[in-house]
């Protein structure tokens, strides 16, 4: 896909914004980002990081930005319980491609049991009817959900799939996201997985004290501390158990 089509080809501060405000301006990837911008390559980019960097928050400020709803959905889908997601979309500005496509959808992992009640509340006016989502196990509905909607050319967020899916269905999202990339959408995903983390060509960005950084899957802390665990366990387990 040419830069100039990509959905969204560069995300920075709205006019007038700096960072030098409360949360979410203290985190480093955040100010970072209201700071130098960041663009946004076409194909598949990982936001990875430990718990509190900010990759979450960047993803959802970033779907509602687009024009996504805060608990997940299409550009379609108006999902409201409670708010809870941080100011910062309304901080941002997004340069969008010419010609970019304006679908997406946004899978927020916290807040799909919600979404799948939204959907049977609000079903599709044509086509096929909706799957029962709450009639699935938890990983079930996720890999259903993600082969039934992601399927048009446009944006996806996901702010980390791997909460309910096993390593088999890992690897079938990976699947999913390479299809996606190779059909000329644009992902943005943030992730603990490592096995999903591994798509090739895929560009890894990684949060942290520093910021962000943009770095390779062999050289992620995540992958590091994994392989580390899974050599030898009872050096992590013997300080906790």
């Amino acid at each position: 896909m040419p830069f100039a089509e990509q959905p969204v080809r560069r995300v920075a501060a709205a006019e007038g914004v700096r960072p030098s405000g409360p949360w979410p301006h203290t985190i480093p990837a955040v100010r970072q980002l209201l700071t130098d911008g960041l663009d946004l390559d076409p194909g598949v980019t990982f936001l990875v990081g430990e718990n509190g960097t900010g990759k979450s928050t960047l993803v959802e400020a970033i779907a509602v930005a687009y024009g996504l709803s805060p608990e997940g959905g299409s550009t379609g889908a108006r999902l409201t319980t409670r708010a809870t997601e941080s100011p910062l979309a309304d901080e941002l500005l997004l340069t969008r491609g010419v010609g970019g496509k304006r679908a997406g959808f946004f899978l927020r992992a916290e807040t799909m049991h919600g979404f799948y009640t939204y959907l049977e509340d609000n079903p599709r006016p044509s086509g096929p009817a909706d799957v029962a989502f709450h009639e699935m196990s938890h990983g079930e509905s996720f890999l259903t959900l993600i082969n039934d909607r992601f399927t048009r050319r446009g944006f996806y967020c996901l702010d980390e799939p791997e909460s309910a899916l096993s390593f088999s269905s890992s690897l079938a999202v990976v699947g999913v996201l390479n299809r996606l990339a190779e059909s000329g959408s644009q992902v943005l995903c943030a992730t603990h997985s490592p096995v999903i983390a591994a798509l090739p060509g895929a560009t890894i960005l990684e949060t942290g004290d520093w910021g962000i950084r943009k770095t390779v899957w062999e050289d992620l802390e995540l992958v590091q501390n994994w392989r580390a665990y899974l050599r030898h366990p009872e050096q992590y387990l013997r300080h906790i158990i």
